[in-house]
């Protein structure tokens, strides 16, 4: 990936930021909604614009409050994203026009080194007219006007934003010394689980840095947010995701969103950390999102946070694994790992273990190898006769992997109990090298000529 100049978005809370954040990218990925204050955490994407790439990041609206606060942590990762820029896209509303908390971000942008662009944002019709002259007022010249959630005005953001992103030609990046780290790309890895359970502090943790937002309150991620970041020099997409909790108790528009954005990570990872909260040991609704995950053919990890002050932690420990073995009994041996998101104990493991699921995730078996052990499985336990009438299995082959798909080919295949799959699916897993990633089996018989 080239090292992409970058944008920053920023203004007061509802002026389109999101909107505009999606518009560049070219995907709804930012969550949207008519009240102010759904962006918290700062959101990247990789964006073009008439042929101008750049790496845009969409910030919480800034609001003047304690830093302590909710919203004064937010304003702090606003100040981050500025900071970092190439260049800061200030989005006033045309419509509004400009309130005194547009003045204070006025007044705070202009002791920053970062380059301005004042963007007044619904400029379309003549409701915007006011707030653009207005707008002079704040120090940054003439507003680019536009519509974010039009499309208007996209090539005049253009020509405000080339002089800040050209660059020279640059010397190639320099191969990685080890290719084999970079063959299926970075590891996608989405950390999900029930609110407060420390998924934003354990990857603030593993990245070093106050990257999200965390704090007390439950819920405060909103977005499903993607963090590139690189382990002992193999890369990782780290996955941020909303808490979630039981299906009923979800009434607020906003926090279906994010629970479905939560759902949509879940769709695009490969490894899922399900995150436990040592002090509330495991509860129905974590079996509901592990399933979630399994159903949708994802690896997946538990791993028990807070553990530097979990009491009776073997008892604790123990009792979490039956009843995994219990309520998850479609895959047996799931990866139990404890961690501490505080301290950072047991993070290590955590990726290391997390690259070798999605290595049993993307495993191929060759025909031959497969069949063999299909015979001695067969040989060892043969399937029933219902009815007196013989089930016969001819052969087994691996149709896909990530997650692993193999077909079974017999005659009445359909009348082979779900107990005998079973025997077979483990069987894959255990002798086959897949561990416990679930694995998928089709049936499928000869089509009969004669059959009309």
């Amino acid at each position: 990936m080239p090292n992409l100049p970058v944008v920053a978005i920023i203004g007061r809370p509802n002026v389109g930021k999101s909107t505009l954040f999606n518009r560049l990218v070219g995907k709804k990925l930012a969550l949207v909604d008519d009240r102010p204050g759904v962006t918290r955490d700062r959101r990247e994407g990789d964006a073009t614009l008439i042929g101008l790439d750049f790496r845009v990041i969409d910030t919480a609206g800034y609001e003047d409050q304690d830093a302590a606060s909710l919203p004064g942590r937010m304003r702090q990762q606003t100040e981050a994203a500025v900071a970092q820029a190439d260049v800061a896209l200030f989005l006033i509303d045309a419509r509004a026009g400009i309130v005194p908390l547009d003045e204070e971000i006025a007044r705070w942008l202009r002791g920053s080194t970062t380059p301005i662009v004042l963007v007044a944002n619904k400029a379309e019709g003549r409701a915007g007219e006011a707030g653009i002259i207005e707008a002079l007022a704040l120090g940054f010249g003439d507003p680019v006007q536009l519509s974010a959630e039009h499309g208007e005005g996209m090539g005049e953001l253009f020509e405000a934003l080339l002089p800040h992103l050209e660059r020279d030609e640059e010397a190639p990046l320099e191969e990685p010394e080890d290719e084999e780290f970079y063959e299926q790309g970075p590891l996608k890895l989405a950390i999900i689980g029930r609110p407060n359970a420390g998924k934003s502090t354990l990857i603030n943790k593993m990245l070093g840095e106050d990257r999200l937002i965390t704090g007390p309150e439950a819920g405060i991620t909103r977005d499903s947010i993607a963090i590139d970041w690189t382990w002992e020099g193999r890369p990782v997409r780290l996955i941020d995701t909303a808490g979630m909790r039981k299906k009923a108790l979800v009434q607020d528009k906003l926090e279906k969103l994010s629970v479905a954005d939560a759902l949509h990570a879940i769709d695009f990872a490969e490894v899922v950390v399900l995150l436990l909260d040592a002090t509330r040991g495991l509860e129905a609704q974590d079996l509901r999102i592990a399933d979630v995950a399994l159903q949708e053919g994802r690896a997946l990890i538990v791993a028990i946070n807070k553990w530097d002050v979990a009491e009776n932690a073997s008892s604790l420990f123990n009792g979490i694994r039956s009843a995994l073995e219990e309520g998850l009994s479609q895959v047996k041996g799931l990866p139990v790992l404890t961690v501490s998101a505080a301290t950072g104990k047991g993070i290590d493991t955590l990726i290391k273990v997390a690259f070798e699921t999605r290595e049993a995730w993307s495993r191929r078996v060759g025909t031959g190898e497969l069949n063999r052990w299909f015979e001695k499985a067969v040989d060892a336990n043969p399937p029933p006769a219902p009815g007196g009438k013989r089930i016969k299995l001819r052969y087994l082959t691996q149709a896909k992997t990530r997650p692993p798909g193999f077909v079974l080919f017999g005659t009445r295949v359909d009348q082979l109990p779900m107990s005998y799959q079973r025997y077979l699916i483990n069987g894959i897993r255990r002798d086959l090298g897949f561990g416990a990633v679930p694995v998928r089996l089709t049936l499928r018989a000869p089509k009969n000529p004669f059959d009309r």
